[in-house]
């Protein structure tokens, strides 16, 4: 599938020096799903120049092949670090279960605030929370970018995050959800709803 979209779709459209390059960056980018994106990191993996590695990232965005998904500011709230997270539009390609779980949620959330955005003219964007403290939760969904809800990925895990309390309190965010893989979870702890995948995906749009 790969090769299909460098060899026809992208070398169709776009002029591309070194197409190998950008294609082996494309194998490098599911092992850093749901990580801090480091361009200058790629482009030492690969030895491009820097505008190189960015122009090729532009590129297969455009594709939607990748998405990135940046950290929350308002006037009340900086983030610690403005490197945006890395995620795929398909996340079956990602390796690790955790990280696979994480990006199959985010772009479930992605398409949710294309939708509101497209069919019903809000401002909508998701974002992802981590305080100088290095507290991270994995997204937060705003209005006019404004908190509406966040939300923290886990396996497993139904114990609550307190990176999510932590946040619900420092920018006032009306909705808490943590979500798990495992199907017949649901409940509430702390203000915070404890769901299965397949329930809080199935309520989205």
């Amino acid at each position: 599938k790969n090769a299909c979209l460098f060899r026809e779709d992208i070398r169709d459209i776009e002029l591309i020096r070194d197409l190998s390059a950008m294609q082996l960056m494309g194998d490098i980018l599911p092992e850093r799903a749901g990580s801090l994106l480091s361009i200058n990191s790629i482009r030492e993996d690969l030895e491009i120049s820097h505008r190189a590695a960015s122009n090729y990232l532009n590129i297969l965005e455009s594709f939607y092949y990748c998405f990135r998904v940046y950290p929350y500011t308002s006037k009340t709230y900086r983030s610690l670090k403005k490197e945006p997270k890395l995620y795929l539009w398909d996340w079956s390609e990602v390796d690790k279960e955790a990280a696979r779980f994480e990006n199959c949620v985010g772009s479930h959330l992605i398409k949710l605030s294309h939708f509101l955005q497209d069919y019903e003219g809000y401002q909508a964007n998701v974002h992802f929370l981590r305080s100088i403290e290095k507290k991270e939760v994995d997204f937060l969904v705003t209005i006019n970018n404004r908190p509406w809800f966040a939300v923290e990925v886990k396996l497993t895990d139904t114990n609550v995050s307190r990176n999510l309390l932590y946040f619900k309190n420092k920018i006032n965010i009306p909705f808490l959800y943590q979500v798990v893989k495992p199907s017949g979870v649901d409940s509430f702890t702390n203000g915070v709803r404890v769901v299965s995948a397949d329930r809080f995906l199935a309520g989205l749009i």
